[in-house]
């Protein structure tokens, strides 16, 4: 009887033991954060895309240039939020390709541009072309579809009273997110006095 008393004991702890062990991992993989109170993990900014063909000026964006033919004006308009200092917008463009198991990149340079008379800053890229990638053996496996990004990258202050303007050449996408500052500044050397 001793003998099944102690197996039930050593049976109880390692089951228990095992359920914390269990419970520890399910905790952390479901521990997610909370949607953000403003809305920034929603897709807050709205996004339009005009075409030469079928352009349109609007009272926000009628300094900026229309597109030329074969280029698709991108419009990304931000909603107003509190303390917009603590926002940032990433920015990538690039094109959606099928790829197969290599890493893939493109090529295209991204241009920094002012609207004369007003100071306003608008984007451009003249053209994309393929770009480096990895020379793997991927044998018969089915490629995928794949958003490819310019090298260039881009991180722009939160500003919502005026739209973020690219031109860019057909087929190509905007990817764009917010970003948050989460943390307080911190500071090197001594504070002054």
């Amino acid at each position: 009887m001793t003998l099944f008393t102690t197996g039930n004991t050593r049976f109880t702890r390692t089951l228990l033991a095992s359920s914390l062990i269990l419970s520890a991992f399910s905790f952390n993989a479901s521990a997610t954060s909370p949607a953000h109170p403003s809305g920034v993990n929603q897709n807050m900014i709205s996004a339009q895309m005009y075409t030469a063909n079928d352009y349109s000026t609007t009272k926000e964006t009628k300094m900026f240039p229309a597109p030329q033919t074969g280029q698709v004006q991108h419009i990304l308009t931000l909603p107003k939020l509190e303390n917009e200092a603590d926002y940032r917008v990433e920015i990538q463009i690039g094109q959606t390709k099928m790829v197969d198991c290599n890493k893939h990149g493109l090529n295209g340079e991204l241009k920094q541009h002012s609207v004369k008379g007003w100071g306003y800053n608008y984007y451009q890229v003249d053209s994309i072309s393929e770009g480096p990638s990895t020379m793997m053996a991927c044998f018969d496996q089915a490629k995928t579809e794949k958003f490819l990004p310019i090298r260039d990258d881009l991180m722009l202050k939160y500003d919502s009273r005026l739209p973020k303007v690219f031109y860019l050449p057909e087929n190509t996408q905007v990817r764009y997110r917010v970003w948050k500052v989460e943390s307080p500044f911190s500071y090197s050397g001594e504070a002054a006095k």
